[in-house]
C-alpha cells in the first residue's frame, strides 16, 4: 500500500481552513496566488499555526516573474527564511536559477542551510530550467525532499511523459509532486500513467466581492485582474481530490 499526499497552495487563512476541512495533507502558504504566489507574511503564518493543525510549508519568492534574483532579493529571501522559521514553518518551498537556465546551486545551498532540519521543496522554477533530469540529480545532492513540477508543460496532464521519467529517475530518493491543473478528474489518469502519488492544487473558486459601491473604471493592479473577484480554496474541490486520491492509491 502506497502513501499519498495532497498539498493545497493557499494565500489566506480562509483557504487554509477550507483545505484542512477538505482533507488536504499539507499547505503551501503564500501571498498573491493570483500572480503565481510570493512569500507570505510571518503574521499570516502565525495565524495559520494558531487556527489549524495542518502541516504548512512556506513559499520563499520575493516577487512575481522569473527566478533570477538580485543580491538584494537574495538577502531578503535569507531573512524571510529566518523569520518564518521562527514563526513556525514546517518546511520551505524555494528555487533559484542562473541566466543559462541551470539551478543556482551555490545560493540555493545557502537557503537550504538556513532551513536547517526543515524539509525543502524545489518549486516550479524547475519547470523553466534547461535540463530537468540533471536538475533532479542536483536536487538530490542538495538534500531537497520534493520537486513540484508540471513536467515542464502548462499542465501536469500535458507533462505526463516527463513526469513519468522523473518519477522513475527519482528512485524514491525525492518525492515528485505533480502540479498544474490538478483537480479530482485528472488525478486517476496521472496516477495510472506516471505512478505519482503526490499532488499539488490550489482548488481556487471565484467569490464575488461583498462591496456594494464599486468604481470599476479604476484598476489597482495588473490589467485584466478584477479587484471585485476574490479567490479562495474550495473545500468541496479539495475533498473530491483527496477522496479519489485515497481510492486509487488504496488508502
Amino acid at each position: 500500500m502506497q502513501s499519498c499526499l495532497l498539498e493545497v497552495c493557499a494565500d489566506s487563512l480562509e483557504s487554509v481552513l477550507a483545505a484542512q476541512q477538505g482533507g488536504a495533507n499539507r499547505i503551501e502558504l503564500c501571498s498573491n496566488l493570483i500572480i503565481g504566489g510570493t512569500t507570505p507574511s510571518s503574521v499570516l503564518l502565525e495565524m495559520v499555526k494558531q487556527q489549524t493543525t495542518i502541516c504548512t510549508y512556506v513559499l520563499i519568492r520575493p516577487r512575481f516573474g522569473d527566478f533570477l534574483y538580485t543580491d538584494f532579493e537574495f538577502q531578503q529571501m535569507k531573512q524571510e527564511i529566518k523569520l518564518l522559521k521562527q514563526a513556525g514553518a514546517d518546511g520551505f518551498v524555494l528555487g533559484m536559477l542562473q541566466t543559462d537556465g541551470t539551478l543556482d546551486l551555490q545560493r540555493m545551498e545557502q537557503l537550504i542551510e538556513l532551513a536547517a532540519d526543515l524539509p525543502v521543496t524545489l518549486h516550479r522554477a524547475f519547470d523553466v530550467c534547461i535540463d530537468p533530469l540533471k536538475a533532479l540529480e542536483q536536487a538530490k545532492q542538495l538534500g531537497i525532499s520534493t520537486i513540484l513540477t508540471s513536467g515542464q508543460e502548462h499542465t501536469a496532464i500535458e507533462g505526463i511523459p516527463l513526469l513519468r521519467q522523473l518519477k522513475q529517475q527519482a528512485e524514491g530518493e525525492i518525492d515528485i509532486l505533480a502540479g498544474g491543473g490538478i483537480q479530482a478528474d485528472v488525478i486517476e489518469n496521472l496516477y495510472q500513467q506516471t505512478a505519482i502519488t503526490s499532488y499539488h492544487m490550489s482548488a481556487k473558486k471565484k467569490l464575488e466581492s461583498q462591496m456594494k459601491f464599486r468604481r470599476k473604471e479604476v484598476s489597482m493592479g495588473l490589467p485584466g485582474i478584477d479587484e471585485y473577484e476574490i479567490w479562495r480554496s474550495d473545500q468541496e474541490s479539495v475533498w473530491n481530490a483527496a477522496t479519489i486520491l485515497k481510492q486509487i492509491v488504496g488508502e
